[in-house]
């Protein structure tokens, strides 16, 4: 099952926050939505920016950085934490294990940059986030978020 949730072009780095506000936002309202969130664009095109403005919401005194080289940063949430992954460098199955990758999904909200690297790990559900770069333009942005579900 797949049902788009939210889609808008954004041409500002403020806008790509303010989708990542509104996605958290939703998920404080709506408890039944997952609390698994995918990240999926090239680089530069606002991963990290929509996961900021989602912290703005979720755990506003958190000042996020990308996790490129920590691979997870932790994010002291309203209500729970917030973990935010950066899996580019992840070669497998067993380096999510080591960085203890699937002990952190039933601990809080975990927003995960490059999953389209690790299918295999993706929980069902999970909302999915894409942001793509638009041809005609490079400075719009489309941020684009699904529920997908194996289900049904």
């Amino acid at each position: 099952m797949e049902k788009i949730i939210f889609e808008k072009i954004t041409s500002t780095t403020e806008e790509t926050e303010a989708c990542g506000a509104s996605l958290a936002k939703l998920i404080e309202e709506d408890p039944s939505l997952p609390q698994f969130v995918s990240l999926v664009g090239d680089l530069g095109t606002g991963k990290t920016a929509f996961t900021r403005g989602f912290a703005s919401v979720a755990a506003a005194s958190a000042a996020v950085r990308s996790p490129t080289y920590t691979l997870v940063n932790e994010y002291r949430g309203k209500h729970r934490p917030v973990f935010h992954f950066d899996v580019y460098r992840i070669n497998d199955e067993d380096d999510l294990y080591s960085i203890g990758f699937y002990d952190y999904l039933d601990e809080g909200i975990c927003l995960v940059e490059w999953c389209d690297l690790i299918p295999y790990a993706l929980p069902d559900p999970y909302l999915a986030v894409t942001i793509e770069k638009l041809p005609e333009n490079t400075a719009l942005r489309r941020v684009r978020i699904t529920l997908l579900s194996k289900g049904d």
